[in-house]
């Protein structure tokens, strides 16, 4: 998680950065899964333990943000993972977990005192990890031994804002992922995620 707490900084500091100048700041944490859409193959093209079969299921933990500036036109990151590791099973109980960047062009209409949307479009990486726990006590130990499969994806993504108090809000939501050579670990190339968040909107109404 070392990769996931640099971009998460990196991103902080321009988020807060880029609020000097916005007019608007969001702040968001949710859940949600993963759903195949198109699978390519049955199989994987390359069987080994790396190769898990289907990218879906799972219950996936979200971390975004966005800062929104005139016209309401800004930009977006999302950071999503696997909670639970995956097990598969037809390679030795091989674990492993995706996790998904992705990093947006973003559209937010206002549509009512107490409805919005978000419109969101671009570009990110997938990167799986698998983990070693069978080959050294140290990883069993401190759960930091695995190797990673990573693969450039295109993301798109909306949801539907409500602000129940304030400017607290519930956002369900659905997203799109074309992950470029994914069939070297699973089986298709796309999925979506469905899910909800909550956030929390900084700055004017």
């Amino acid at each position: 998680m070392r990769k996931f707490a640099y971009v998460a900084t990196i991103f902080t500091f321009a988020l807060l950065t880029s609020l000097a100048s916005a007019q608007q700041g969001d702040a968001m944490f949710g859940f949600g899964t993963l759903l195949a859409a198109g699978s390519s193959n049955s199989t994987c093209t390359v069987f080994s333990s790396t190769c898990v079969g289907a990218e879906k299921g799972g219950l996936y933990t979200t971390i975004s943000g966005d800062v929104v500036f005139r016209r309401r036109i800004g930009f977006n990151m999302e950071a999503n993972w696997r909670t639970k590791q995956g097990l598969d099973d037809a390679n030795g109980g091989q674990l492993y977990r995706p996790l998904l960047f992705d990093f947006n062009g973003l559209y937010q209409p206002r549509l009512g005192k107490k409805l919005g949307a978000d419109v969101m479009a671009g570009i990110g990486w997938q990167s799986t990890r698998f983990y070693a726990y069978n080959y050294s006590t140290n990883c069993l130990v401190f759960g930091s031994c695995y190797t990673s499969s990573d693969h450039f994806l295109v993301h798109f993504g909306g949801g539907l804002r409500y602000y129940v108090w304030g400017h607290l809000f519930v956002r369900p939501e659905a997203h799109y992922y074309h992950i470029n050579n994914n069939t070297d670990v699973f089986s298709n190339t796309n999925v979506v995620r469905v899910g909800a968040s909550i956030g929390y909107m900084i700055g004017p109404d």
